[in-house]
C-alpha cells in the first residue's frame, strides 16, 4: 500500500550540495521548469532524491528568493497587520 519510494536510497548523495549540483539543478529548471520533482533528479543527472531537489530549489536557489533583514516599510506593514489581526 502507499506510494513507491521516490529514489533508490543506496545511490543518492546526502549532505551538502556542491556548486556543480546546484548549477545542474538551476540549468534544468530554467530549461524545463519545475514540474515533477520525483523524476527531476534522474532527468537532470543528479544523484539526489526529488524531495531534496525541491527543498534546495525552494529554500536556496530560486531567483526571486529575498534574503536579508526586513526593510523599514516591511516592518511597518507587519506592525500594522499585527495591530489589525493580532497573533493569528
Amino acid at each position: 500500500m502507499g506510494r513507491s519510494p521516490c529514489c533508490e536510497k543506496q545511490h543518492t548523495n546526502k549532505g551538502a550540495w556542491t556548486k556543480e549540483e546546484d548549477q545542474r539543478l538551476i540549468n534544468y529548471i530554467q530549461i524545463h521548469g519545475d514540474g515533477c520533482w520525483r523524476s527531476l533528479p534522474k532527468a537532470a543527472g543528479l544523484l539526489r532524491c526529488g524531495k531534496s531537489c525541491r527543498l534546495r530549489w525552494i529554500n536556496y536557489l530560486r531567483p526571486d528568493l529575498k534574503r536579508g533583514n526586513f526593510t523599514a516599510e516591511e516592518d511597518q506593514i507587519i506592525i500594522n497587520l499585527h495591530t489589525l489581526l493580532g497573533n493569528k
